[in-house]
């Protein structure tokens, strides 16, 4: 690929997001399409530092404001070291969580509300949006299970996130059902309540879709450029 493709997932904590963004890079190289693979909070040194931080179950006095700032600081590392040095190079980025996640979580879950989020988004993120974000939706009673037996089986704590309750949870999945209703032709909702593999195929589904889009959409740019240049000839 000439350009890169930006491709990241959503959905509350326990909808399966980490085992599909694996399954996905591993279906893409397997193709000989070259993925960089990367995660939110995260994704740098940094970043993960600030992770650590955010999802500290024992830090239960942080502000809203000062978590989306966390968010956004970790944003912009991730973006200035991974993600905009990737797609510069051609590759596809896959990245667990995004920009999307701080609608939902801080703009939606803790009330801050979406203008808040969206300016600081305009100065960190600008023009780096996803070009195909895939939203695993699931009840959020059933999400929350998921993952507090998911944290048993790694004997890990609950993060703070999931310790804030399913009322929380439930603010979160409405935000982002609220951004899959605005940006649909972006936001690709797909249930998770069901078998991995139904999941993946149609995962696969709405990836393929866009990768066929953008083979067009490149090979009809190059034809307007080749004309132009016979036109000056």
């Amino acid at each position: 690929m000439s350009h890169g493709v930006f491709i990241t997932f959503e959905g509350v904590d326990g909808t399966g997001k980490s085992t599909q963004v694996r399954r996905l890079a591993g279906y893409l190289r397997k193709r000989g399409i070259p993925v960089v693979l990367t995660r939110e909070p995260g994704g740098t040194k940094v970043g993960e530092h600030i992770r650590r931080l955010l999802l500290n179950p024992k830090i239960t006095k942080m502000s809203s404001l000062t978590e989306l700032t966390l968010m956004y600081a970790a944003r912009e590392q991730h973006l200035e070291e991974v993600v905009r040095p990737a797609l510069a190079r051609g590759r596809v980025v896959i990245s667990d969580r995004y920009n999307d996640a701080s609608f939902a979580y801080q703009g939606y879950g803790r009330m801050l509300g979406v203008q808040t989020v969206r300016a600081l988004d305009r100065i960190i993120c600008g023009r780096t949006q996803p070009e195909l974000t895939l939203l695993l939706d699931l009840d959020p009673q059933a999400a929350l299970a998921r993952a507090r037996k998911r944290n048993v089986r790694r004997r890990v704590k609950d993060s703070r996130f999931e310790n804030h309750g399913l009322k929380f949870q439930k603010r979160v999945r409405a935000g982002y059902l609220a951004l899959a209703r605005q940006q649909s032709r972006r936001i690709k909702l797909i249930q998770a309540d069901r078998p991995v593999a139904e999941v993946e195929a149609d995962i696969h589904k709405a990836v393929e879709s866009l990768l066929v889009r953008r083979h067009m959409r490149l090979a009809a740019n190059g034809g307007t450029r080749e004309k132009q240049k016979s036109a000056r000839a």
